[in-house]
């Protein structure tokens, strides 16, 4: 399989989303430019973390008009697999391919540091070779990661089984002390409808090895993986 990391001004993730999947995956991966309009045949696109444009007037909202992002939508909407981590959630939000709005933290601040987020589901690509209550230790690093959306749209998210990963304390509860950011309903991840496209604040390309911390967002990439291997031999 091929996976595809977007290069925007800012971005400051993408090679170590390029290193995941490639050395610690071991899977062939290739960078997409944000001003090019062809996504090279890539199975996966990740967008990746960073500041797009300098964030500025939002975190995200200008990335949304990158010439790219017209495939990225294209090939979303066409069954596509699309993963957006930290600024590349936030792009996705702006573009309309998940729902919801990033506000700052409860606290004001950049927060940069290990959490833990707990699996909601394993109805995903994302998701699918973890265990549904798993508790996996990962890094955070940002100041918009308060994710809202309206009560019709969150009773929906919540009803379609679309909650990926939720902010929990190491043993899993879901606690006001082990939300960082203050995020609806600890919400550290979704999904969308057709269950193709994802969004998550934390950041699992930077704990695939054990001397960083963690190796648990290695997983995600194995999860994703897995998906495509044994659809390429079904």
């Amino acid at each position: 399989m091929k996976f595809g990391v977007i290069t925007f001004p800012g971005s400051n993730c993408d090679y170590d989303t390029y290193a995941a999947a490639k050395f610690s995956l071991g899977e062939d991966v290739e960078f997409l430019w944000h001003a090019d309009s062809d996504l090279k045949g890539t199975d996966v696109v990740i967008l990746p973390g960073g500041f797009s444009y300098g964030d500025y007037l939002r975190t995200g909202s200008i990335a949304r008009f990158s010439p790219i992002m017209k495939e990225v939508i294209r090939f979303a909407r066409d069954g596509g697999t699309v993963w957006g981590i930290c600024n590349g959630f936030q792009i996705l939000l702006e573009a309309g391919l998940l729902p919801g709005a990033m506000l700052r933290n409860k606290n004001l601040k950049f927060i940069c540091k290990y959490v833990h987020i707990r699996v909601e589901t394993t109805n995903t690509i994302l998701s699918s070779a973890l265990t549904r209550g798993d508790v996996i230790k990962i890094p955070i690093a940002h100041s918009d990661g308060n994710y809202y959306v309206d009560k019709k749209r969150l009773d929906g998210i919540i009803e379609r089984d679309e909650v990926l990963f939720r902010y929990c304390s190491s043993e899993g509860e879901l606690t006001d002390d082990a939300n960082p950011n203050g995020s609806l309903h600890n919400i550290a991840g979704i999904c969308n409808r057709e269950r193709n496209v994802f969004g998550m604040m934390p950041h699992p390309e930077r704990c695939t090895e054990d001397i960083l911390g963690s190796s648990d967002g290695l997983k995600l990439f194995a999860s994703v993986r897995q998906h495509f291997s044994e659809r390429m031999t079904a």
